[in-house]
């Protein structure tokens, strides 16, 4: 499954039984699926034609014309399902995630925990604030805060 997603992915449970053989893929898919938080103007978003594999409800790409772009993207089990923006201060960083669908508790944990390592790497001597916002809004929903 590994080199099926390095050369392919991110890629659904099916592609990976079809190219694989093999079935009752999902659980060992789920622990090799974390959330991932991807950058303004990602490769990922950029180099494909055919986009649908990682934008399945047909969202625009993100690709504002110029210096735009103010926001990464955030793909949740391989799909791209939020936007998420980093604020600093000198000594807090916020991260803040707008979902385009609501999360469910597995996901919100996974996309929390998964924010608190982008906030670790971003500003590392700074406390930290992973807020996921109520999908649409610009309201808390649930606002996971650490140190």
């Amino acid at each position: 499954m590994l080199r099926y997603l390095s050369g392919y992915g991110p890629a659904g449970v099916n592609d990976i039984q079809a190219w694989s053989g093999l079935s009752r893929l999902r659980e060992v898919t789920d622990r090799l699926a974390p959330p991932r938080f991807l950058p303004e103007y990602d490769n990922l978003l950029l180099s494909f034609a055919e986009r649908s594999r990682v934008i399945p409800h047909g969202r625009p790409v993100p690709l504002p014309p110029g210096h735009g772009a103010t926001a990464g993207t955030l793909l949740v089990h391989g799909f791209w399902q939020a936007n998420w923006k980093v604020t600093k201060a000198p000594d807090r960083a916020a991260l803040h995630i707008v979902p385009f669908r609501p999360f469910g508790p597995a996901e919100a944990d996974a996309v929390a925990a998964e924010g608190s390592r982008l906030l670790e790497f971003a500003a590392p001597a700074a406390a930290h604030d992973v807020r996921v916002l109520a999908a649409g809004n610009d309201t808390d929903a649930h606002d996971r805060s650490g140190s």
